[in-house]
């Protein structure tokens, strides 16, 4: 029994060695690209260019190849035709195929055909998602590699797989690379992908995809340092006929601008600057950043109305409300020099009346108090109450001014009368 424990014992490391062979020789089949990029562009050949074909054999084909380990061949030969170099060149010494988006023709119905191709094999082999959104983010850094046309087709079958879910937003910051966006290939790369993305969808689809991925206020660094302003970007994709996206990206900015100027305010409020100082920097950034002044007096009533705690008591918020706004007076007084910001100015206070509720009775008395201050006027008083309310708490607002307004006509009868207005 001993002598044949012995003998057992040597062949251990003969059987473990077999084992091990037969691993490399297999992992050495499977890590071959080669051997795999032969039998998808044979594949492809035969198939020829119908694309339904293509599909059918790529679905096939998923079930005999390894698409999990060579998902990145497989996606090169089915953009460019074959396996691709680093820089984005195809390999002279390479067998390659012109069943591919490289090889089709340029336009937009071709391309929709090729994204139904890559639909159907994602939905088919769910885990090459993220292969195929690695793919794309490589192809972008290669653009300078490819030739125009093939930028083209790139760029607008982007935009379909990027408008029907299959791609994700974020594969846009590979065009944020420096040297593409220094010698113009981004910008121009993105005219037609976004052309492409809004034939499909539109433009409220694409902004809500940018916003998913914090993209929706990159879009500027398109271009170099020096040409990121909303002038040069709006010039730029209007010419290329993409109105709607620079109006998106005017509009983004303004936002942007808006939000920060009331942030900055309440900080200034909160820390007690003095009035002169906060006018200065509200008009200074409203020239800088294109903002009007009806917009610039609704931003400061909020802002002004945000930095007090209100008291839950009907009978004592008025009075304690009036103390506050005579104290802001001279601020709101400030961005009320035409008729609009007057009226922009009383809606605000209609729609904050209306609702916080216990604000509903002090309408009347900040309007009265803020014509004593000057920062109303008759005339859009009177336009307020006669067609220019909100819905929201008409008839109760309306009938707490119907004295006021009749005060208001018969002091502005009588100083035409004196040829004079009342103020």
């Amino acid at each position: 029994r001993v002598s044949f424990m012995n003998n057992q014992k040597p062949q251990k490391p003969t059987l473990s060695g077999q084992r091990f062979k037969t691993r490399k020789r297999d992992e050495k089949e499977r890590f071959d690209p080669t051997q795999f990029q032969d039998c998808i562009i044979q594949g492809l050949t035969e198939t020829g260019t119908d694309l339904e074909a293509v599909a059918k054999f790529l679905d096939a084909s998923g079930a005999k190849l390894d698409y999990r380990r060579y998902a990145e061949t497989l996606f090169d030969i089915l953009v460019a035709g074959g396996m691709l170099a680093p820089g984005g060149t195809l390999a002279d010494d390479m067998t390659r195929t012109n069943v591919c988006v490289f090889a089709a023709q340029e336009d937009l119905e071709t391309m929709q055909a090729f994204a139904q191709v890559f639909n159907k094999l994602i939905r088919r082999y769910k885990y090459l998602e993220k292969g195929f959104e690695d793919e794309v983010k490589k192809l972008l850094l290669f653009l300078k590699g490819f030739s125009e046309s093939e930028r083209n087709k790139l760029a607008m079958l982007t935009g379909i797989l990027l408008a029907n879910g299959t791609l994700n937003a974020s594969i846009l910051n590979s065009l944020y690379n420096e040297n593409l966006v220094k010698e113009g290939v981004s910008a121009a790369f993105a005219v037609k992908l976004f052309k492409s993305w809004i034939n499909e969808k539109d433009i409220n689809a694409v902004a809500v995809s940018l916003r998913k991925v914090n993209m929706d206020n990159r879009l500027m660094e398109l271009f170099p340092a020096n040409k990121q302003s909303v002038e040069h970007f709006s010039k730029y994709f209007t010419e290329a006929g993409l109105k709607e996206l620079s109006e998106y990206v005017r509009n983004q900015q303004s936002i942007g601008a808006r939000k920060e100027l009331q942030k900055e305010l309440q900080e200034q409020m909160s820390r007690g600057d003095l009035f002169k100082d906060i006018i200065l920097y509200v008009k200074e950034e409203m020239k800088k950043n294109n903002i009007s002044e009806q917009t610039v007096v609704a931003i400061i009533w909020s802002s002004v109305m945000s930095t007090v705690e209100w008291n839950k008591k009907e009978e004592l918020v008025a009075e304690q409300a009036i103390k506050h706004l005579k104290q802001y007076s001279p601020l709101l007084a400030a961005f009320t020099t035409q008729g609009q910001s007057e009226l922009t100015l009383l809606l605000k206070i209609q729609e904050y009346c209306y609702d916080n509720i216990h604000f509903m009775k002090a309408f009347q008395k900040i309007v009265v108090l803020f014509y004593k201050a000057e920062v109303l006027s008759e005339e859009p008083i009177l336009k307020w109450y006669k067609d220019a309310h909100l819905a929201k708490g008409k008839s109760v607002f309306l009938e707490q001014m119907k004295k006021f307004v009749e005060w208001l006509k018969n002091a502005e009868e009588g100083n035409e009368q004196l040829g004079r207005r009342p103020r």
